[in-house]
């Protein structure tokens, strides 16, 4: 349900300014966001724009739940097919692509209704991020190949002493983000860890307003356990195949998604089909416990607790934002 036409109508209405507020619709993986975004859409004439590390990625279709022909003909979307899986796209070139979206949406006279679990993405976005360097090339590449010789450690190795901050918060084998504190401090002669430290969040830096999506623990991960079954049936291992035929390497950052790291180590031979799968499910569901414990810390979002079966789930939160985006632009 999506309200009257009148209401539809009335709410579109209240937003023709360019500072017009955001939607922001957040909560873990498989609660419902798309389809809620997709009625705000229709509701508030609104446009999409994927707040998601992996939907960036074009060919990452099957594991990334990327929206497909018949929603992207009932709502325009953005922020999804932005770079090749073998490219290194960092949060920054997702900032400024989610900011000439967003003045490309408000010039059209419409509502961004910004959807997605990607936590960090989402607060660069709003709350702006450190101004570090731009990538080097360069040094990336020498970096990329010592690691090649010397295994990922090694670089996480030199990180721990030139800025053992960073190296705490980082992974060794998440070579991209090591290698990109690394260039960070060769180049500026700065540690990563002093720049983000210099450069906390701030406010939001634009208007907006926050609706949450929760659901009961168990509804949520019998919806994650078909989301992964459904994945796998529509051609995931043959998806992932695919792209590495045509030359996507095996280390590529966007393998690190999930379903696609698991597929991989099946492909190797490393694991049977039915044992990706479940690690599939096991991941994804403490995925969803991350992205709710990271979402709760943020700022502003009034959280509903919806029935997935429920065919009026999304009526609450979608005149919650109805009221919440009068307000808004009336501050403004």
């Amino acid at each position: 349900m999506t309200g009257s036409g009148r209401d539809r109508d009335d709410d579109r209405a209240e937003r023709r300014d360019a500072d017009a507020p955001l939607l922001v619709i957040v909560g873990p993986t498989a609660v419902g966001k798309s389809d809620c975004a997709l009625q705000a859409c229709e509701r508030f004439g609104g446009e999409i724009l994927s707040v998601d590390s992996m939907q960036i990625y074009r060919g990452l279709d099957r594991g990334t739940s990327k929206p497909g022909p018949e929603a992207r003909s009932r709502v325009p979307h953005h922020g999804i097919d932005l770079a090749d899986p073998g490219q290194d796209f960092s949060l920054g070139d997702f900032v400024r692509a989610a900011e000439r979206a967003i003045e490309e949406i408000r010039g059209r006279g419409r509502l961004p209704v910004l959807v997605g679990g990607t936590g960090l993405y989402l607060r660069g976005l709003l709350k702006g991020i450190v101004e570090a360097p731009r990538r080097d090339e360069t040094m990336r590449a020498r970096l990329l190949s010592i690691a090649g010789r010397g295994g990922a450690g090694h670089l996480h190795r030199l990180l721990a002493r030139v800025d053992p901050f960073s190296a705490a918060r980082l992974r060794p084998a998440d070579r991209q983000r090591v290698a990109r504190a690394l260039e960070v401090y060769f180049t500026r002669r700065r540690r990563l860890s002093d720049l983000i430290r210099e450069s906390p969040f701030g406010p939001d830096r634009y208007p907006a307003v926050k609706v949450g999506l929760g659901m009961r623990r168990e509804d949520l991960y019998r919806r994650i356990d078909e989301r992964v079954g459904r994945i796998f049936e529509a051609g995931l291992v043959e998806e992932l195949r695919g792209l590495l035929a045509a030359g996507c390497r095996e280390s590529s950052n966007a393998f690190k998604a999930l379903g696609y790291r698991e597929t991989l180590r099946h492909l190797r031979g490393e694991i049977g089909l039915a044992e990706a799968i479940e690690l599939t499910r096991r991941n994804t569901r403490r995925y969803a416990r991350r992205q709710w414990t990271w979402f709760r810390k943020e700022e502003g979002v009034t959280w509903f607790v919806i029935n997935p079966d429920g065919e009026d789930r999304f009526v609450e939160p979608l005149d919650h934002a109805a009221r919440g985006l009068v307000r808004v632009s009336t501050a403004c």
